[in-house]
Formats: C-alpha cells, sequence, structure tokens
C-alpha cells in the first residue's frame, strides 16, 4: 500500500513538473509561438476551462417531458456544471453567453458578471464553480515576482507590436505595472528580453489570481481592500512617488488574469465601488498614492439578494455602474424532479447515513416548489407544480394541454420567493435528529415542516398559506401516492390472484369474440361468456359497454399474437388489461387491507398476507421500521368509511 502513496505522489509531482518554467521573455516568445493559445486574457480563458468538458445540446422534439417544460426552446447543458446545479438551466446558459461573448472581446468583456436572486438559490455555488475552475485549471505564464502576476508580453514596446503580433499570431493588449516598469529599466537597464518569466497557479487561498472582497462595514470603508496601498514604512527609504513603495496586495491586484469576486456587493457604499467603472471599461484601476493608472484583465463577479439590487437600481446616481452590469437572475428550482436532486447531492456530500423512505425527499421537496410558486386563476398550485415539472396535464372537459408559457408569462418573477433549499436541509437534519431509528419518511418530515414553518418570521398570511400546503395539499397528495404504494404490495402478494381473473377474463372475451360457449371444467356444463364479469373489470379503465366488443377483440387479438411469437402469456401482457385488472382487484383489497394493517390479532392466512405486503415494500425500499409507520397511517388515515 505504501508502494501506491508513493506512486500517486510521485505522479502528482511529476504533472506539476511539466508546467515549471523559469526562463526569459525570449524563452517565453518560443513558446507562445508554438502555442498561441496561452497568451489568452482572462475571459477567454475562463471560456475555455468552461466548455472542456463538454456541450450537449438537446433537441426538445425529442424528449417530451423537456418540450412540455422549454416548448422549442434550445437546451444546452454543460458538462462542468452538470450534477453540480439542478433547474437553473436557463440561468447557466445566460452566464455562458456572458463569457462566450466576453471571450470574443465584446462589451461584456468589460462589463460586470452580476448574479442576483434568493437566499440559498445557488449564487455563490455558481461563484465558488468558477473560481474551482481556475484552481484545476494548468499554471499561466507571468513574469518573476510581478505582484499582479501580468502577462510578459507586456514587456514588448508598444511600437514593436505590430511586427511581434504578426510572428506571434496572437494580439498583445495592456501595459507594465509600475512594479515591473521600474525594476525594467533599473535591473535590466531596458533589455526586456532578459526579463525573468515564470508560471503561476491559481489559488483562492493563497490569493493567486483569484480575489475576494466581503462587505465592508461603510464607516470602516479602505480603498485599499481593492487596489493595494504605499507602505510607509518604506518611505524613510524612497520618495512617495517611487513604485517600490508600492504595496500592490488589494482584490484587484490579486485577481489579476483571474477573477475579482463582490459578496453582498451593494451592501458597500457606492462611492467603495466606483473602482469597478475604470475596471471595467477602462481595463485599468488606480495606483496607490500618485502612480499612474494599472491595467487590470480579470473577469469582476458580483452577487447580492434582489432587495439590495432594487434599492441599488432606484437611485439613479448608480447609473454608471448599473450600465456596466450584466444582470442574472438565478431563481429557485421550479422543477420537482431537479429540487429533488438537489438534495440528493446535498445528502451525499454529507455524513448523512439515515435510511430514507421512499418518497421522503420529494415531499420535502413538493412544499418547497409550492412555496415558490406564484398563484393562478388558471389552475391550483399543485397541478401547475405538475405542470412545471413536465408532465402531461389536460384541461378539465378538454382534450387541449395546459400551457406552461401562459403560466409563465401571469407569474414574470416566480422562483424568486419562497422556502429555500437550506430550510428544506434543517428540516431533513432536524427530524433525523429526533428519530429514535434512525431513520425517515414522509410523515415525520411533514411534521417537523410544520413545526419549522410555524417559527418562521414571515406575514400571517403567507404562513397559513404555507401550512395550508403542508396540512391539506401535501398529506392528500402523499396519501394518493401511498395508497398506491400499499395496494401495489398487496397485488404483488396476490399474483395468483391477478393470474386468475386473466386466465377467467381471456376465457370469457374469447368465447365472446368467437360466439362459442365455455366448458365447466368441474361440470362439463356448457355457458354463455359472462357479460358481467368482463364488465366489471373493464369498466375500471373506462370501457363503455359500445366499446367493449373492438376491446375484447383488441385483447384477444394481441394474446394469440404472443402465442404465435412463442412468448409467454401472463396478466401483465396486456397493459390496459393489466391496469384493469389491479384496480379491479385493488378496489376489493381496500377492506381488506384496513383490517389486516389494523388487526392487533391475526390468524396464520393473515399474518402471511400481511408479511408478503411487508416483503414487497422493503423490496421497494422500506426498512422494517418505517415500513411499520406508513402502514399504521395507512390503517389510520386510508380506506375511511
Amino acid at each position: 500500500m505504501a508502494y501506491d502513496f508513493e506512486k500517486l505522489i510521485k505522479q502528482d509531482r511529476d504533472e506539476h513538473k511539466q508546467y515549471k518554467f523559469d526562463g526569459t521573455l525570449l524563452n517565453y516568445l518560443a513558446i507562445v509561438k508554438d502555442n498561441p493559445g496561452i497568451a489568452v486574457l482572462a475571459h477567454q480563458r475562463m471560456q475555455e476551462l468552461l466548455i472542456k468538458s463538454g456541450i450537449e445540446i438537446i433537441k426538445t422534439e425529442e424528449n417530451p417531458r423537456l418540450k412540455r417544460i422549454y416548448g422549442n426552446d434550445i437546451i444546452k447543458r454543460y458538462s462542468f456544471f452538470v450534477n453540480k446545479f439542478f433547474g437553473i438551466d436557463k440561468s447557466i446558459m445566460k452566464i455562458m453567453r456572458y463569457f462566450h461573448s466576453a471571450a470574443m472581446k465584446g462589451e461584456e468583456s468589460r462589463q460586470v458578471l452580476y448574479l442576483v436572486g434568493p437566499v440559498g438559490a445557488g449564487k455563490s455555488s455558481i461563484m465558488e464553480a468558477l473560481k474551482q475552475a481556475l484552481e484545476m485549471s494548468p499554471p499561466i505564464y507571468t513574469l518573476k515576482d510581478c505582484p499582479m502576476r501580468e502577462e510578459p508580453l507586456h514587456l514588448i514596446p508598444k511600437h514593436l507590436r505590430p511586427q511581434f503580433e504578426e510572428l506571434l499570431g496572437v494580439t498583445i493588449e495592456g501595459d507594465l505595472c509600475p512594479i515591473c516598469r521600474y525594476r525594467l529599466k533599473h535591473d535590466f537597464n531596458g533589455e526586456f528580453e532578459r526579463f525573468p518569466v515564470t508560471t503561476s497557479e491559481f489559488s483562492i487561498r493563497s490569493r493567486k489570481g483569484i480575489g475576494v472582497v466581503p462587505p465592508v462595514d461603510p464607516n470602516n470603508q479602505d480603498t485599499s481592500v481593492l487596489s493595494g496601498s504605499v507602505d510607509i514604512s518604506k518611505l524613510d527609504l524612497y520618495p512617495e512617488d517611487d513604485p517600490r513603495v508600492l504595496s500592490l496586495n488589494g482584490a484587484f491586484n490579486v485577481g489579476n488574469r483571474g477573477v475579482v469576486e463582490f459578496i453582498e456587493v451593494f451592501k458597500n457604499d457606492v462611492e467603495y465601488l466606483h473602482t469597478m467603472i475604470t475596471a471595467t471599461q477602462e481595463k485599468s484601476i488606480p495606483s496607490p498614492g500618485k502612480g499612474a493608472m494599472i491595467y487590470f484583465d480579470g473577469i469582476i463577479l458580483a452577487h447580492s439578494n434582489e432587495a439590495e439590487w432594487n434599492k441599488f437600481k432606484s437611485d439613479h446616481t448608480n447609473e454608471a455602474i448599473l450600465d456596466r452590469i450584466v444582470k442574472v437572475e438565478v431563481p429557485y428550482c421550479l422543477e420537482l424532479d431537479e429540487e429533488v436532486k438537489i438534495y440528493r447531492k446535498v445528502l451525499k456530500n454529507s455524513s448523512f447515513d439515515a435510511h430514507i423512505a421512499p418518497h421522503t425527499i420529494e415531499v420535502a421537496s413538493m412544499f418547497a416548489i409550492l412555496t415558490r410558486l406564484t398563484p393562478s386563476s388558471k389552475v391550483d398550485p399543485l397541478t401547475k407544480l405538475k405542470i412545471y415539472n413536465g408532465e402531461e396535464i389536460v384541461e378539465k372537459g378538454s382534450t387541449k394541454r395546459m400551457d406552461i408559457v401562459e403560466l409563465r408569462d401571469e407569474a414574470p418573477r416566480e422562483g424568486m420567493t419562497g422556502i429555500s433549499t437550506r430550510f428544506i436541509m434543517k428540516v431533513l437534519d432536524n427530524t433525523l435528529s429526533e428519530s429514535e431509528f434512525n431513520c425517515i419518511n414522509p410523515i415525520a418530515v411533514i411534521e417537523t415542516m410544520v413545526k419549522a414553518t410555524k417559527e418562521l418570521a414571515i406575514a400571517d398570511d403567507e404562513k397559513k398559506r404555507y401550512l395550508g400546503f403542508l396540512q391539506d395539499t401535501i398529506k392528500k397528495e402523499y396519501n394518493k401516492i401511498l395508497e398506491k404504494e400499499v395496494t401495489k404490495a398487496f397485488i404483488h402478494g396476490y399474483r395468483e390472484q391477478a393470474e386468475s381473473l386473466f386466465n377467467n377474463y381471456l376465457d370469457h372475451a374469447e368465447a365472446y369474440v368467437n360466439e362459442t360457449k365455455l366448458k365447466d371444467v368441474n361440470t362439463g356444463e356448457e355457458l354463455e361468456p359472462d357479460i358481467k364479469f368482463m364488465q366489471s373489470i373493464e369498466e375500471q379503465i373506462g370501457i363503455t359497454s359500445t366499446a367493449a366488443q373492438g376491446f375484447r377483440q383488441d385483447v384477444t387479438s394481441y394474446m394469440f399474437s404472443i402465442m404465435r411469437s412463442g412468448g409467454k402469456i401472463e396478466y401483465k401482457s396486456y397493459e390496459p388489461l393489466k391496469e384493469a385488472i389491479e384496480k379491479k382487484l385493488t378496489a376489493s383489497v381496500k377492506e381488506l387491507s384496513r383490517i389486516i394493517t389494523q388487526a392487533r390479532v391475526r390468524d396464520k392466512e393473515q399474518d402471511t398476507k400481511y408479511n408478503t405486503m411487508v416483503e414487497a415494500m422493503k423490496d421497494n425500499g422500506y426498512c422494517q421500521h418505517c415500513c411499520n409507520v406508513v402502514l399504521k397511517y395507512a390503517a389510520n388515515n386510508l380506506w375511511k368509511d
């Protein structure tokens, strides 16, 4: 095993060695000549990193569910973001459009990428993902000991740049920082080709290429956090306009060639943000003291909540900064299936080792999304949730499908309010901590959500609406889900009955279609096909008396085709008939299931049936404890007279 560790360490060290470089500008020029792509600007570097993993272009016409959600829109899914973010495809596409345009040196390359959305929607996580993309990227070539880690091509004098650009196949943009300009003149006598060049990695912890600006106390705002300061300890040695007194360690200095992130950006006073104006449009930042402006090549990222954005936007004196912002809304997820994936991802990455009963996360996700949806006059909240999840919903009394576009048009801010993912995760954590069996189930989670909702600091009418979702809408929906699950487990135990019903129906249908009689196995008596028996099954799936003949012909024809091809005939062979038989059985076992789940003392036959059902439920993901809980709940809440 020690050998494996050594091998892993050596392999990592060798990989880093191949990126190590120590040479001069002349050496670097030869590298650029062979590979001009290494001299790209910050936005292009980021775009290349994000698309390197691959792009999936989804044709919605080939995916009915996505077509119902997105219509004819072209959906691009970037592998870099897949399995990290769910339900915000449109927001990610807008972010990628920004980088695509900025990489081509469009107007976006001189603007701030600003994410706005409710708490816990994923703004900070997207920022972290972008920073981590840089950390995983290969090192860049920089001037040795340069505080700005700047591009070595800045050494080339302006009058020589057209010739060098033609020779290298690149465009040279930017100027030397004051410190490197001083070193070039005094340490290298202006011989720029001798200036040392090295490689440098991106690092959040080491503040290399990634600068972060947290909200600053308005009473103590110091622009040195952004653009560095003058080292007063050196003023005794050098004059105040000497570059050697500069400490270029502000966020913009650190984030040159990488990213500068402003956390909760509008919590800062507007005067503090003026550095953004020149950093975006002029691509330069102030030098501390009396120095000249310094070239800056970096991605400026910012994020905040919607209230702060609206407050900032309402002040017309902020127009200069507003004009330099590309705003991307990051709403809460509104697709149930995608919301479930969020919690599964968080749970997978945690030490959460409890058993989770089926439908637990779905029920919690359902509540989160219901609180985020804007009430509609066209549909009830649960139907709207299903439509947004891509389910086929037809208007009552019509064959017309509900239009998702109409629902979205009447609620343009949908997804910007409601319960956050953090609230749901805390509910799951609290439910587990209160569980004695290291197992959580939908019933316990609903109870915990009710308690947590009652403690929320929100308006009373909003709280009443949320509690209505939990105590009425979601509870009723879960009851339907559970009823199907329990009866399905019963039917699994009654497979013999299902097969018997199927064979009996098939015999009578065949006799009816062929206009023959059936022979009783025991008495030998010839009997007419039992019309009432067939109707009792057919009516389960809405087959009317006028349509019955066609249905019976379809069933018998289908079964004969299976026989001719050597297939096995069973009750599941023909889907419509399977559904009808299961519904018939379900209707007949409701009373029995109530007795079995409530009976304290069971006879041997009941015990066998109960145990068969429990085993079927275990196969579907239940443990012994949660199985007992949901069956007790079913006994008390389902199949009541």
